[in-house]
């Protein structure tokens, strides 16, 4: 058999190796809705704050977080214009018209210390001339069970 002989056309040539040029983009996964009624909810716990966020220190001792602290039960694919209506609904001054929400994730680093990470900013009242992050959800946004939320009330 190895004497037969290849009829026809040439096989192509090998393609070349090495990048020649920009990797091909990839598609952000797109992300599965929960089915809100088959999906338990998760606790998450929120931080409130006038002027400014938290800082790292106030997490250090679990158990003494800051007082200013409401329980949310929420899931994954809520987004930052959700929980800033939550928000608004116990905290009056987030209702002010000039009120912005600053949202941060609060979470322990590899050493176990406590960071504060700014994550996304919503206005009180938003419209089409002042876009926001108020459409990014949590799961958008990297958060993990487990993870508090900080959010700083900020006036202009």
């Amino acid at each position: 058999m190895a004497d037969v002989q290849r009829r026809g056309r040439p096989l192509p040539p090998p393609p070349p190796r090495g990048p020649l040029g920009p990797p091909p983009a990839r598609l952000a996964p797109r992300l599965q809705p929960v089915d809100r009624e088959k999906t338990c909810p998760l606790l998450l716990r929120v931080f409130t704050k006038i002027g400014g966020h938290h800082s790292d220190n106030e997490f250090a001792v679990r158990g003494k977080e800051p007082k200013d602290e409401v329980q949310i039960y929420t899931w994954m694919d809520a987004t930052l214009r959700e929980l800033t209506d939550l928000v608004k609904e116990v905290a009056p001054e987030a209702r002010r018209r000039d009120a912005t929400l600053s949202f941060a994730f609060v979470y322990p680093d590899k050493r176990g210390q406590f960071v504060v990470r700014e994550v996304g900013r919503t206005f009180s009242y938003p419209n089409m001339r002042r876009p926001d992050s108020g459409s990014k959800t949590l799961s958008e946004l990297k958060f993990q069970i487990g993870d508090y939320l900080d959010v700083a009330i900020l006036f202009q």
